[in-house]
């Protein structure tokens, strides 16, 4: 199979695209069980992408549900390099109205029961994540939204919340009181897992409501997300957004800062570390322990 370097993780109808040709499915088994679904691979514009539903074809998991780390370390054992996370979002401010997309640069976890590391078990690593988002992807992704005519907003602060439940009013007030800009339920710790992947990561977040916040909205609920998130405008941006990374690769593909993420920051010895972890995550830290 040849390497697979873009990977898009949303929902299940990313992948139902014009144009996408020599679709088939695999399944790939991870140390930390299997991921959401089958990995759905395709060839758009001359590149072979992989997309993954995040929450399992028919959405069968919820938030906290969704197997975060074999997500992310499936993509790495296709050869990902790039991942693209479509989320729906609510918004903690005024300007960032329905129907927009942000690409946010920041990123506050608030969830309380995921796994959110790959490390651990006589394998001790301190990955920077100062900035959560990789900068060079989430410009890259900005320039193909505009590409397929939509206005994104360029940075902001990105809170996850644990779900599958939605904010209570005095939640969602103390989160802007905090600074954040967007609410969602998955970005965490995606993001984060992505970065001890050594895969750069950025967010096309949809925003789909104004969370529980403003006076003059009714409070979010499920049918205001899926009617807002259903929108033929905002599939079309989002799949020709996609179409433009693919069209365009040989472009914006490079070395970015995430790529070497690990670089510094395993602490364990080599000889200290037990013989199956090297074995489990060679993956990751192969080429750090030779």
């Amino acid at each position: 199979m040849s390497t697979i370097e873009l990977a898009i993780i949303g929902g299940s109808g990313l992948y139902d695209m014009d144009g996408l040709a020599d679709v088939e499915e695999i399944h790939i088994n991870t140390p930390f069980g299997a991921p959401s679904d089958k990995i759905i691979l395709g060839k758009l514009h001359g590149r072979r992408l992989a997309f993954l539903p995040r929450h399992g074809r028919g959405h069968t998991l919820t938030p906290t549900e969704v197997p975060y780390r074999a997500n992310i370390f499936a993509l790495k054992t296709l050869g990902v390099k790039y991942i693209i996370a479509v989320s729906a979002c609510g918004s903690l401010r005024q300007k960032y109205a329905p129907g927009h997309i942000l690409i946010p640069n920041q990123l506050f976890d608030h969830t309380k029961n995921r796994p959110s590391t790959f490390f651990g078990q006589g394998l001790v690593a301190h990955v920077g994540v100062a900035d959560p988002f990789s900068p060079e992807l989430s410009q890259v992704l900005a320039q193909a939204v505009q590409a397929a005519g939509g206005s994104p907003h360029e940075g902001g602060a990105y809170i996850t919340v644990e779900g599958p439940r939605f904010s209570a009013k005095a939640e969602s007030h103390l989160y802007r009181q905090w600074g954040m800009d967007i609410i969602g339920m998955t970005t965490s710790p995606e993001a984060f897992l992505a970065r001890e992947a050594e895969i750069a990561y950025a967010v096309l977040a949809h925003i789909t409501d104004y969370d529980v916040w403003h006076e003059e909205e009714g409070p979010v609920n499920v049918e205001m997300v899926i009617e807002n998130l259903n929108q033929t405008e905002v599939t079309t941006i989002t799949q020709q957004t996609i179409a433009r990374l693919a069209q365009t690769m040989e472009t914006w593909a490079g070395d970015f800062a995430a790529h070497h993420a690990l670089e510094g920051a395993i602490l364990t010895r080599p000889d200290a570390i037990p013989e199956p972890i090297k074995v489990a995550l060679a993956p990751l830290v192969g080429k750090y322990l030779d």
